[in-house]
Protein backbone atom coordinates (compact mmCIF):
# COMPACT_ATOMS: atom_id res chain seq x y z
CA UNK A 1 0.00 0.00 0.00
CA UNK A 2 1.55 3.25 -1.16
CA UNK A 3 0.61 5.31 1.91
CA UNK A 4 2.79 3.05 4.10
CA UNK A 5 5.88 3.44 1.89
CA UNK A 6 8.98 5.57 2.45
CA UNK A 7 12.25 6.19 0.64
CA UNK A 8 15.31 5.55 2.81
CA UNK A 9 18.45 7.23 1.44
CA UNK A 10 21.55 5.91 3.17
CA UNK A 11 24.87 7.76 3.30
CA UNK A 12 24.89 9.59 -0.03
CA UNK A 13 27.54 11.95 1.30
CA UNK A 14 30.30 14.06 -0.23
CA UNK A 15 33.22 11.85 0.84
CA UNK A 16 32.00 9.16 -1.58
CA UNK A 17 32.43 11.42 -4.63
CA UNK A 18 35.31 12.85 -6.61
CA UNK A 19 37.47 14.92 -4.28
CA UNK A 20 36.13 13.05 -1.24
CA UNK A 21 38.12 10.88 1.13
CA UNK A 22 36.57 7.54 0.06
CA UNK A 23 35.36 7.75 -3.54
CA UNK A 24 33.17 4.86 -4.65
CA UNK A 25 32.84 3.29 -8.09
CA UNK A 26 29.75 4.69 -9.77
CA UNK A 27 28.82 7.14 -7.02
CA UNK A 28 27.93 9.92 -9.46
CA UNK A 29 25.65 7.65 -11.51
CA UNK A 30 24.01 6.26 -8.37
CA UNK A 31 23.37 9.79 -7.08
CA UNK A 32 21.67 10.74 -10.35
CA UNK A 33 19.37 7.73 -10.04
CA UNK A 34 18.75 8.39 -6.33
CA UNK A 35 17.71 11.97 -7.15
CA UNK A 36 15.12 10.54 -9.58
CA UNK A 37 13.73 8.46 -6.72
CA UNK A 38 13.63 11.48 -4.43
CA UNK A 39 11.61 13.41 -7.03
CA UNK A 40 9.27 10.45 -7.53
CA UNK A 41 8.56 10.15 -3.79
CA UNK A 42 8.23 13.91 -3.25
CA UNK A 43 5.75 14.33 -6.13
CA UNK A 44 3.59 11.63 -4.53
CA UNK A 45 3.93 13.19 -1.06
CA UNK A 46 5.54 10.00 0.22
CA UNK A 47 8.09 10.26 3.04
CA UNK A 48 11.78 10.61 2.27
CA UNK A 49 14.11 9.76 5.17
CA UNK A 50 17.82 10.54 4.98
CA UNK A 51 20.56 8.71 6.87
CA UNK A 52 23.88 10.45 7.47
CA UNK A 53 26.89 8.58 8.78
CA UNK A 54 29.20 10.49 11.11
CA UNK A 55 32.41 8.68 11.96
CA UNK A 56 33.62 9.10 15.51
CA UNK A 57 35.85 6.04 15.77
CA UNK A 58 39.56 6.51 16.30
CA UNK A 59 41.51 6.56 13.04
CA UNK A 60 38.50 7.30 10.82
CA UNK A 61 39.44 8.88 7.50
CA UNK A 62 36.06 9.95 6.14
CA UNK A 63 32.66 11.25 7.34
CA UNK A 64 34.48 13.13 10.06
CA UNK A 65 32.27 15.40 12.18
CA UNK A 66 31.77 18.96 10.94
CA UNK A 67 33.46 18.38 7.57
CA UNK A 68 32.20 18.99 4.04
CA UNK A 69 32.87 15.32 3.32
CA UNK A 70 30.27 14.25 5.88
CA UNK A 71 27.56 16.48 4.38
CA UNK A 72 24.74 14.94 2.35
CA UNK A 73 25.41 15.18 -1.39
CA UNK A 74 23.69 18.12 -3.08
CA UNK A 75 21.51 16.14 -5.51
CA UNK A 76 19.66 14.38 -2.67
CA UNK A 77 19.71 17.18 -0.07
CA UNK A 78 16.91 16.90 2.47
CA UNK A 79 14.03 19.33 2.52
CA UNK A 80 13.27 21.01 5.85
CA UNK A 81 10.42 18.61 6.61
CA UNK A 82 12.39 15.44 5.80
CA UNK A 83 14.00 13.65 8.74
CA UNK A 84 17.76 13.16 8.84
CA UNK A 85 18.90 10.25 11.00
CA UNK A 86 22.49 10.46 12.24
CA UNK A 87 24.20 7.11 12.65
CA UNK A 88 27.64 6.05 13.83
CA UNK A 89 27.71 2.43 12.63
CA UNK A 90 26.76 0.68 9.36
CA UNK A 91 23.30 -0.29 10.69
CA UNK A 92 20.95 2.69 10.28
CA UNK A 93 18.73 1.36 13.08
CA UNK A 94 21.45 0.77 15.69
CA UNK A 95 21.20 3.37 18.48
CA UNK A 96 19.27 5.80 16.24
CA UNK A 97 15.69 7.02 16.13
CA UNK A 98 15.06 5.58 12.64
CA UNK A 99 12.56 2.95 13.80
CA UNK A 100 10.57 5.44 15.87
CA UNK A 101 10.48 7.87 12.91
CA UNK A 102 9.23 5.15 10.54
CA UNK A 103 6.73 3.86 13.10
CA UNK A 104 5.36 7.37 13.70
CA UNK A 105 4.58 7.52 9.96
CA UNK A 106 3.14 3.97 9.98
CA UNK A 107 5.73 2.86 7.41
CA UNK A 108 5.74 -0.81 6.48
CA UNK A 109 7.54 -0.72 3.11
CA UNK A 110 11.01 0.75 2.59
CA UNK A 111 12.51 1.62 -0.76
CA UNK A 112 16.25 1.74 -0.06
CA UNK A 113 19.10 3.35 -1.96
CA UNK A 114 22.50 4.74 -1.10
CA UNK A 115 26.03 3.79 -0.30
CA UNK A 116 27.90 1.42 0.30
CA UNK A 117 25.97 -1.59 -0.94
CA UNK A 118 28.29 -4.11 0.72
CA UNK A 119 28.18 -2.48 4.13
CA UNK A 120 25.55 0.05 5.17
CA UNK A 121 22.88 -0.95 2.63
CA UNK A 122 23.32 -4.65 3.38
CA UNK A 123 23.41 -4.21 7.16
CA UNK A 124 20.44 -1.85 7.28
CA UNK A 125 18.26 -3.96 4.98
CA UNK A 126 18.92 -7.09 7.05
CA UNK A 127 18.06 -5.19 10.24
CA UNK A 128 14.91 -3.78 8.61
CA UNK A 129 13.77 -7.29 7.71
CA UNK A 130 14.32 -8.40 11.32
CA UNK A 131 12.17 -5.46 12.44
CA UNK A 132 9.33 -6.45 10.10
CA UNK A 133 9.75 -4.01 7.23
CA UNK A 134 9.35 -5.03 3.59
CA UNK A 135 12.35 -3.76 1.64
CA UNK A 136 13.08 -3.01 -1.98
CA UNK A 137 16.69 -2.16 -2.83
CA UNK A 138 17.11 0.02 -5.92
CA UNK A 139 20.34 -1.32 -7.35
CA UNK A 140 21.17 1.46 -9.79
CA UNK A 141 20.79 4.06 -7.03
CA UNK A 142 23.44 2.27 -4.93
CA UNK A 143 27.23 2.23 -5.15
CA UNK A 144 30.11 0.34 -3.61
CA UNK A 145 33.86 -0.05 -4.13
CA UNK A 146 36.53 -2.57 -5.03
CA UNK A 147 37.38 -4.86 -2.14
CA UNK A 148 40.32 -7.06 -1.26
CA UNK A 149 40.31 -10.17 0.91
CA UNK A 150 43.60 -11.90 1.59
CA UNK A 151 45.25 -11.95 -1.86
CA UNK A 152 42.03 -11.75 -3.85
CA UNK A 153 40.68 -8.53 -5.33
CA UNK A 154 37.05 -8.02 -6.23
CA UNK A 155 35.86 -5.30 -8.57
CA UNK A 156 33.02 -3.10 -7.37
CA UNK A 157 30.61 -4.52 -9.97
CA UNK A 158 31.20 -8.03 -8.59
CA UNK A 159 30.86 -6.83 -4.99
CA UNK A 160 27.58 -5.11 -5.94
CA UNK A 161 26.20 -8.22 -7.64
CA UNK A 162 27.22 -10.55 -4.82
CA UNK A 163 25.61 -8.45 -2.09
CA UNK A 164 22.42 -7.82 -4.04
CA UNK A 165 22.15 -11.52 -4.85
CA UNK A 166 22.55 -12.35 -1.15
CA UNK A 167 19.72 -9.96 -0.20
CA UNK A 168 17.28 -11.28 -2.81
CA UNK A 169 14.63 -12.58 -2.28
CA UNK A 170 14.52 -13.19 1.50
CA UNK A 171 15.68 -9.79 2.73
CA UNK A 172 14.60 -7.56 -0.15
CA UNK A 173 13.20 -7.27 -3.61
CA UNK A 174 15.72 -5.80 -6.04
CA UNK A 175 14.78 -3.42 -8.84
CA UNK A 176 15.92 -0.42 -10.88
CA UNK A 177 14.80 3.19 -10.64
CA UNK A 178 12.99 2.76 -13.96
CA UNK A 179 11.06 -0.18 -12.51
CA UNK A 180 9.69 2.19 -9.87
CA UNK A 181 9.18 5.43 -11.80
CA UNK A 182 7.75 3.65 -14.85
CA UNK A 183 5.42 1.60 -12.66
CA UNK A 184 6.67 -1.92 -13.26
CA UNK A 185 7.71 -2.55 -9.63
CA UNK A 186 5.45 -2.65 -6.61
CA UNK A 187 6.81 -2.94 -3.06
Amino acid sequence: MEKNKALLIIDIQNDYFEGGSNRLCGSEEAAIEASRLVKYFRIRNLPVVHVQHISTRAGAKFFLPDTIGAEIYHSVSPKDDEPVVIKYTPNSFFKTDLKSILDSMNIKDLTVCGMMTHLCIDTTVRAAKDLGYNCTVVYDACATKDLKFQEESLEAKDVQLAFLAALYPYFAQICSVDDIVCGTQEN
